[in-house]
């Protein structure tokens, strides 16, 4: 046990340690009831068919409100690291600091929201030094699937943490510089205390190869195509968007962006000095009338988003883009788990128009992953050679399994945190000293709500169960003086006994219901709407099986 008052350094996961997605990492210095606070990354993670209406999910900030707060420090832009800023800068008010792609995009995202004149951004070269004391926090060049990725040396008096971010080593990035080994062989010369580590692709032997393999493989793949050619991809991936207009402008195409993320990434790479030595693209309108050997598109909606480009294209609803016979859909990008369903019906829909699909199953060499393989997380700990390995982004088995890859490399000591553990780091030996509140916030109709929020959870049980919905007037004394009305939300009907057929036996059943209350319980709203509800839920389990949500309206004449 240490003492309250004895400096200790702490890891703190609030969203990011179970969650492939929705990364808050926060790093605690000093005593227990003084400590001071960096964060590290501020993502979302989105909805899926669990969590009906809610797009987004954010992780939930609580424990870290009123807290000192010193920095948020963002290793790069993709959403699951950023999103949240938006939604939770409000109640986690510090300064930001980011290089400069990211802080273009984390602009952005402010203004959306209202709060590009309330945030202190601050711009940070590659490689620099933000002094947060405690802290200092070296930005440490690597290789991802974005432009601008960084790991982070974070220096206390207790040691040095290497926070890794999202990371993969190739030697071949086609944007930005090679991972910066010379920077991390050194930071373990001097002693890492211990390596916060992605472990997205520990299950998978092997490297993830490299974007100028990518690059290749696509160049050779769009060359002898005939006809329209549109490319899904992540907009994010700003050196696959590059090996794509490449590959367009060897083939004799020009490129026409499709979809605002396209757009938007763009501005932030050519902010930077990227994408500046290719052709301007076209517009969408100009496209429309370009030769169909000659254009090339590059589109969003690879992950079967159904508003993004690629689904519009599919639906036939897109006012520019029109694919047909002959035509070509490359997708240089992995399926995200969860994403199958709309991707497969994405694609189904492409072909039935008779468009030829391209992905990774037929053609491995289009797409590449932007995180480490097992001989990666090997090489990266050799650099690094930390005391303690701290397994986080990514699923439990993928943190338990990266734990064990750790202790077989031969690291002293090894952590796999759940989100909300507090991890001691030093002094002593590491472990989980604390849990604080940790969970989720969802984005819902454009409001924060608690994750198990009563209109979420009634909205699932309608999706599920239907709904019922009663309306009736009754005099001072409680004596029914109209029809009843029941109308149905998501309940069938058939041949045998039409839906009418039903909602009238069911208006019998709440007549008979409400004239079985005596007395007082006639004058009491609740009693009655309680009354229709356990007739009418009894009578559906009968009928259908189910037991809908009942909404009762008492009219008073």
């Amino acid at each position: 046990m240490t003492s309250e008052n004895q400096n200790e350094l702490v890891f703190l996961p609030l969203g990011g340690s179970n969650e492939v997605g929705m990364n808050l990492n926060a790093y605690g210095f000093g005593p227990e009831h003084d400590r001071k606070w960096i964060i590290v990354d501020v993502g979302v993670t989105f909805g899926d068919q669990s969590t009906p209406g809610v797009d987004v999910i954010v992780p939930d900030p609580s424990f870290l409100e009123g807290e000192e707060i010193l920095g948020i420090v963002l290793t790069h832009a993709h959403e699951d690291h950023i999103g949240a800023l938006g939604w939770l800068f409000e109640r986690i008010k510090a300064p930001l600091y980011a290089t400069p792609f990211t802080a273009f995009l984390i602009r952005e995202k402010l203004r959306d929201h209202n709060l590009a004149e309330d945030v202190e951004l601050n711009e940070i070269a590659l490689g620099g030094t933000v002094n947060l004391d405690p802290f200092e926090v070296t930005y440490v060049t690597i290789t991802h699937s974005i432009a601008e990725p960084n790991g982070l040396a974070i220096k206390t008096p207790l040691g040095t943490v290497l926070h890794t971010g999202d990371w993969k080593i190739d030697d071949e990035p086609i944007v930005g510089d090679k991972t910066d080994v010379a920077a991390i062989t050194k930071l373990g010369d001097e002693g890492v205390l211990a390596m916060i580590c992605d472990s997205t692709n520990v299950f998978v032997e092997g490297t993830a190869g490299s974007e100028g393999e990518v690059a290749k493989h696509l160049a050779d793949l769009i060359a002898p195509l005939k006809g329209r050619v549109a490319v899904g991809c992540f907009a994010s991936n700003v050196a696959r968007m590059d090996s794509v207009i490449r590959a367009a402008e060897a083939a004799g195409r020009r490129v026409a962006l499709a979809g605002r993320s396209m757009h938007r990434i763009t501005a932030a790479a050519k902010s930077v000095g990227m994408l500046m030595d290719v052709e301007p693209f076209l517009s969408e309108e100009e496209a429309k009338i370009w030769p169909a050997d000659k254009i090339l598109y590059l589109c969003t909606g690879s992950q079967g988003e159904a508003r993004a480009a690629l689904s519009r294209v599919a639906e036939g609803t897109h006012p520019f883009i029109k694919l047909g016979q002959g035509d070509h859909c490359i997708f240089s990008s992995r399926v995200i788990p969860g994403n199958e369903l709309p991707i497969a019906r994405l694609q189904d829909k492409l072909a039935d128009r008779g468009v030829k699909i391209y992905t990774e199953k037929g053609h491995p060499g289009i797409h590449v992953s932007g995180h480490p393989c097992r001989d990666e997380l090997r090489q990266m700990y050799a650099w690094a050679r930390p005391k303690i390995a701290v397994p986080t982004h990514g699923q439990r088995r993928h943190l338990i399994e990266h734990g064990q890859l750790a202790k077989e490399i031969g690291i002293e000591q090894v952590v796999t945190p759940r989100n909300g553990d507090m991890v001691r780091l030093a002094p002593g030996y590491a472990e989980i000293i604390d849990e604080v509140p940790a969970g989720r916030l969802f984005v819902d109709g454009g409001i924060l709500v608690e994750e198990q929020g009563e209109a979420l959870r009634e909205r699932k049980h309608a999706a599920s169960n239907g709904m019922l919905i009663v309306a009736f007037a009754l005099d001072k004394r409680g004596r029914m003086v109209s029809d009843i009305d029941i109308r149905s939300v998501g309940l069938p009907g058939n041949e045998d006994r039409p839906l009418e057929e039903v909602l009238d036996d069911l208006a019998e059943r709440v007549e008979d219901a409400v004239r079985g209350l005596k007395g007082d319980a006639l004058a009491d709203e609740i009693v009655i709407e309680q009354a229709v509800a356990r007739t009418l839920k009894k009578s559906s389990q009968k009928v259908w099986g189910r037991r809908p949500i009942v909404e009762t309206v008492v009219l008073r004449l």
